[in-house]
């Protein structure tokens, strides 16, 4: 989700080529270009059209900020999530009102400070301001915004997001005569990978590596949620306010309408599909089914390699009818309360969570599931809109585990040792939708161990130590699977800009600077 605020930082250098440097840069390197992309809820997204909302002195016109106004989320909540919800089915926008992302570096830099702390508020000011403060110019910083509501596949289908990203290295290459480093923060990152992709489609096979030489000197991967992101489920189930001033249900109302809400849930390192290309304009109507398959490994390890179940749930009996109608894949010792009219406790596994498993099986306890899965697997044609599913995808599966990407450089930067959640027992509430599932246990993975909420230690797969208190560290350490044979390993206190001068600080500013 967003990148938390760490004790430490890890920085990984990956080098492509074997035995030597190639991935230095020759030039000069006063023509670098710096591409940001940004996380999740960190774009600033304004109204596209006017919207009057009765009881309340302020309307919604044109331009008007809509994320993050906070003046207007307290005086006009049901306003306010007119502009801010989709379709869940087809990600149109309301009827009554629309918003689209702002664009330029202030659409990154600052969305609403006073009400939301930390990162979310202000996720790239300050690294601006070190980069002015070391001279770069200011046509070298370059963002680019998206609409983070949307799937991969909307992104591009609404907003030619992709192609107009293609065309922001090439014309950074024209203005300033070399290569860009691009810096992705979060789900950003899944919006560079997935570009990655997409232009496979774009240039000639024999072409895509030059281009990639040519326009992307380094990839800055910060706090990347490779293998997803635990949070993910929460938001899902219960809602996450990421601070506002809104009830967790009004949350999760709005959060599960975004096309973006499953493009972090959590999957197995196991399970992939089959690496097929095809155009989005070809075939139409068609429909698209890749193979999903799982190797070996997902049947004998535990937890599809993650430290613990990602979902152990409680729903309530069923009397009358089968309990789980719709899900074969339910293990009978599941089922052993049925009888007795007791709560049946499920658990679900990554894979399980990704694949739709999980879904299905609460989809008679809870409206959103339908929808959920519906972003999942299913392919529709709703007036003449297309909407393709993740799994269904014609250009990537993103809920499959990353290769490293074709890139001579890749600076993976992520937090470690501080608390981080990794699984989550939910039960029925007692209240309507979408208050329904309240949380009544976590599992946090920390110094290398499991424990659940009340401080009892959990038996699982702990890691060698624990992520950055979003992301859990399996996920955030997959690219460690892309080390070659030169590599420089850095850990570093996060306090260390406060401590060091600046001549010893200076030619690592630069070098994240560009």
């Amino acid at each position: 989700m967003r990148g938390g605020h760490v004790g430490f930082v890890v920085i990984f250098i990956l080098l492509a080529t074997a035995g030597n440097l190639s991935g230095e840069f020759a030039g000069d390197y006063s023509k670098l270009s710096g591409i940001i992309i940004p996380g999740f809820a960190s774009t600033q997204l304004r109204a596209w059209s006017i919207l009057d909302c009765p009881y309340s002195p302020l309307d919604f016109n044109p331009l008007d900020l809509v994320w993050l106004d906070t003046t207007k989320l307290l005086s006009a909540v049901n306003c306010w999530l007119k502009c801010m919800m989709l379709d869940p089915y087809n990600q149109t926008d309301h009827n009554e009102c629309k918003s689209r992302p702002d664009s330029g570096l202030s659409a990154i830099t600052e969305l609403d400070p006073g009400y939301i702390t930390g990162p979310l508020s202000s996720v790239w000011k300050e690294w601006i301001k070190w980069c002015i403060e070391f001279g770069i110019e200011a046509n070298a910083i370059i963002a680019v915004p998206y609409d983070w509501r949307l799937s991969p596949s909307k992104l591009e289908e609404r907003d030619l997001y992709f192609h107009k990203l293609k065309l922001t290295f090439e014309t950074a290459l024209k203005l300033r005569g070399g290569p860009s480093i691009v810096f992705a923060h979060s789900l950003g990152n899944n919006v560079f990978r997935y570009f990655l992709e997409w232009l496979k489609l774009e240039i000639a096979p024999k072409e895509y590596g030059r281009w990639l030489d040519d326009h992307i000197h380094a990839y800055f991967a910060v706090g990347a949620p490779l293998l997803g992101a635990i949070e993910t489920v929460k938001a899902t189930l219960s809602g996450s306010t990421f601070g506002l001033p809104v009830s967790e249900g009004t949350a999760r109302l709005m959060f599960n309408t975004f096309g973006s809400s499953i493009w972090m849930l959590p999957f197995s390192k196991y399970c992939t599909t089959d690496n097929v290309y095809r155009r989005y304009f070809s075939g139409g109507n068609r429909k698209y089914h890749h193979a999903y398959h799982c190797d070996e490994h997902e049947l004998k390890s535990k937890y599809s390699g993650w430290p613990t179940n990602i979902i152990n749930i409680e729903v309530p009996s069923n009397r009358g009818n089968e309990v789980y109608p719709s899900v074969v894949e339910t293990p009978q010792t599941n089922l052993s309360g049925k009888e007795c009219g007791f709560p049946t406790q499920l658990s679900f596994s990554a894979r399980e969570v990704s694949d739709g498993t999980f879904f299905k099986a609460i989809k008679n306890y809870d409206p959103d599931s339908e929808r959920l899965f519906h972003l999942l697997k299913n392919y529709t044609m709703f007036c003449h809109l297309k909407f393709r599913s993740y799994h269904d995808d014609p250009i990537l599966n993103p809920l499959t585990p990353w290769e490293r990407p074709p890139l001579k450089n890749i600076f993976c930067i992520y937090g470690v040792d501080s608390k981080t959640e990794v699984g989550y027992y939910f039960a029925p509430s007692g209240k309507p939708y979408p208050d329904n599932w309240i949380i009544t246990d976590v599992i946090y993975e920390i110094e290398g161990s499991l424990y659940s909420r009340s401080g009892n230690l959990v038996e699982g797969n702990p890691g060698a130590t624990s992520g950055d208190e979003t992301v859990p560290y399996h996920s955030l350490s997959w690219c460690k699977n892309w080390l070659g044979p030169k590599v420089n390993i850095t850990r570093t206190p996060q306090f260390i800009w406060s401590q060091v001068g600046r001549s010893e600080s200076e030619k690592l500013y630069l070098t994240l600077c560009l």
